[in-house]
């Protein structure tokens, strides 16, 4: 490597590429105000008509995983901890079979929009005030930091302007997010889709280039022990490890995705259960394509620097920073290209902070907005969607000067999803799969795992784990050209994982600090999930859980499983329909069918039709 050379800076183009992405999503944005009459109804603005098709929703589901937190943080995770980061494919493999076939179900036969709806319905309104709440939070808290993270990294290594960065992206987004409602969202995480992969296929084939192949990226990694794919080690208190990424990161995942209501949102806006399933199985192939992808530019980067680390030799300050260093380092003979990778990164941040502040917007409205307006007009209901979604995008842009006093980026990430997220997967866990599950005992068992989630979580974040459980590898500095010393290898393999500004330090470790507060990050959801249903079972009984009456469609059923094999039976059953009698010119759409609305149940409510 010529360690002499130095890395590239920003040029016009870069620039230019960059404020294209930004005025691309703009116009999308304007487009979907207007077109087709615009945002007549909340309906609309919230859930794009619940007209949407599987493909562009299945992309936008990606986009929005794919934060720049995953285009930044990966790459530099595979760099110092090694590949067994890509055992999280079959992580999203079971993530997407359970929020397929355990968790849309339920939501989409009762035809919601906020997923917090359901708590109500299935629970009483202060169970869905607490879910909203907590949702509220911990997405404003997530959300600042995808605004902030990105700009940081790239401000200290591009020159990138920080703040301007983080209010121009906070700025469009809020605007298109403001003017198209969701369809607006996933048709921008259509386009953002596109320029993530080119950006990742940019360095993918430079770096091959100019490491000369993919086997050499392969044998450095082989030999800087990269390659540990396989590690059967049961103790929940590493870091990652085969278990940890299978059972944690399953938890973890799942409740961004089986029970988020960003994600959740638009799955339920397609226009058919078929198309919603869909969407969940195609965004899955997306995952792994940028799992994989991440994960080689983790692996090319130690290629490049295996025998030169940027971060030891004080190049970059963070490890965050190794991604937009490197990109500089390789193309900056190829003006436009390094501003095709901050645009990427960005493309990450947009999709993002677009579906967090629809999602934050709906359940705004649907839950908090709605329960005690009962007279607004639906015109009036959309005019407050759009002030809610200008609301909380200036909020989100707030979090992001917040952000800047965390820690390492993806860890905080993901321990902000698995604090709040486990109690609430928990809770919704109650209630579809438990049937004699109370209030008493969901709101009981939902603070419960709050509770033990944020004393793990705030512990690990105050006394974060040692080396020797996060197993960070070797990086070395002898091939740089500057003075090193054997105190840079130490260094390099001793350095602390969490950077939070909140660690306390030089305190003697109790044992609490090393086995309670050690576990791993993967595992806060997990805790959260399991100590919410157990004590929520525990509670529900001994408070008469048993005897209430309940309407099966909360619960998910057998038939809700077997309708999935109704695809083969459509003929037959559209045959079975048309033996009714259809002089008033009836549908087979059963919400216009005259004999569905004048069959009532027992209680006088009107049976609703199973999809």
């Amino acid at each position: 490597m010529e360690a002499s050379r130095g890395i590239g800076t920003f040029v016009v183009w870069d620039y230019l590429v960059f404020s294209a992405m930004l005025l691309v999503s703009a116009v999308i944005g304007i487009y979907y105000a207007f077109a087709g009459g615009g945002q007549q109804t909340s309906q609309d603005f919230l859930m794009g008509g619940r007209g949407m098709t599987a493909v562009p929703v299945a992309l936008s589901l990606t986009a929005s995983f794919m934060s720049a937190v995953t285009i930044l943080g990966t790459p530099s995770e595979v760099y110092r901890f090694g590949a067994i980061y890509t055992i999280f494919a079959f992580t999203y493999t079971s993530v997407v079979v359970i929020s397929a076939e355990v968790f849309l179900p339920v939501f989409y036969k009762l035809g919601i929009t906020s997923t917090y709806e359901y708590l109500e319905l299935r629970f009483n309104k202060y169970v869905r005030l607490c879910g909203t709440i907590l949702f509220i939070v911990q997405t404003i808290l997530y959300t600042g930091i995808v605004i902030y993270a990105p700009a940081l990294a790239l401000n200290q290594v591009t020159g990138f302007d920080l703040w301007g960065a983080v209010v121009a992206t906070g700025a469009v987004c809020t605007f298109y997010c403001t003017m198209g409602g969701l369809k607006a969202v996933v048709w921008t995480d259509v386009f953002q889709v596109g320029i993530m992969v080119a950006g990742f296929a940019s360095v993918l084939i430079r770096a091959s280039v100019v490491q000369g192949g993919i086997s050499t990226i392969l044998s450095d990694a082989y030999n800087g022990g990269r390659l540990n794919f396989w590690n059967f080690d049961p103790n929940p208190l590493q870091r990652h490890t085969f278990w940890t990424i299978i059972i944690g990161g399953t938890f973890t995942w799942t409740g961004i995705y089986g029970v988020n209501q960003s994600q959740v949102q638009r799955y339920i806006s397609c226009k058919s259960r078929f198309q919603a399933k869909m969407s969940l199985y195609i965004n899955l192939v997306g995952l792994w394509v940028i799992l994989i992808c991440a994960v080689f530019c983790g692996l090319a980067l130690y290629s490049r620097y295996h025998d030169c680390d940027p971060w030891t030799a004080k190049k970059v300050s963070a490890p965050d920073q190794l991604m937009p260093y490197m990109v500089l380092d390789i193309l900056q003979d190829y003006p436009g290209l390094p501003g095709l990778f901050v645009a990427c990164v960005y493309s990450g941040t947009l999709s993002t902070v677009s579906s967090s502040i629809n999602a934050l917007a709906a359940v705004t409205v649907e839950d908090l907005i709605k329960p005690h307006f009962r007279s607004l007009s639906e015109r009036s209901l959309s005019w407050i969607s759009q002030g809610t979604s200008v609301l909380y995008g200036a909020l989100c842009i707030g979090m992001a000067a917040l952000a800047s006093l965390m820690g390492a980026l993806l860890q905080a990430a993901l321990s902000i999803f698995g604090m709040v997220g486990g109690p609430l997967l928990g809770l919704f866990t109650l209630g579809t799969l438990v049937p004699f599950a109370n209030s008493v005992g969901a709101f009981v068992g939902l603070m419960a795992g709050f509770t033990v989630s944020l004393w793990v979580g705030i512990g690990a974040q105050l006394y974060p784990p040692l080396s020797e459980r996060t197993l960070p590898l070797s990086l070395e500095t002898y091939g740089c050209n500057s003075t090193s010393n054997v105190t840079d290898l130490l260094a390099a393999t001793e350095m602390p994982f969490s950077t939070s500004a909140f660690q306390v330090y030089n305190v003697a470790r109790t044992p609490l600090m090393d086995n309670w507060y050690s576990l791993s990050y993967l595992y806060f959801s997990t805790l959260g999930t399991f100590v919410t249903v157990l004590v929520g079972i525990i509670i529900s009984l001994l408070t008469g859980g048993r005897k209430q009456n309940l309407d099966s469609r909360f619960l998910l059923t057998k038939e809700d499983f077997l309708s999935n094999f109704n695809i083969f039976k459509k003929k037959k059953h559209v045959l079975n329909y048309k033996s009714h009698p259809m002089e008033d010119g009836g549908t087979d759409n059963p919400a216009f069918n005259h004999i569905e609305l004048n069959v009532t149940a027992p209680s006088g409510k009107i049976n609703g039709t199973r999809l």
